[in-house]
């Protein structure tokens, strides 16, 4: 079993063997789910500066991508 101290913060350095099993690199999160008394770690997803972009094309389905971006273009 892998272990980590606790800092009088309450904070703990995350062995790189974890950190790399869950692909989490400086500045990422990490959440803590509780099941039944045991923690599960996970790596949280952020959102994506693309996410506020998903469906604003849907009233433009079977349009030609070529069209749409000429007209967003103003041509």
């Amino acid at each position: 079993m892998l272990t980590a101290k606790v800092t009088s913060k309450g904070q703990i350095t995350i062995p790189k063997q974890v950190r790399d099993k869950l692909g989490v690199q400086p500045g990422e999160g990490i959440g803590f789910e509780e099941k039944n008394g045991i923690f599960i770690i996970k790596k949280t997803v952020g959102k994506s500066p693309f996410d506020k972009w998903i469906g604003k094309l849907k009233q433009r389905k079977g349009e030609k991508s070529d069209a749409v971006i000429d007209e967003l273009r103003g041509k």
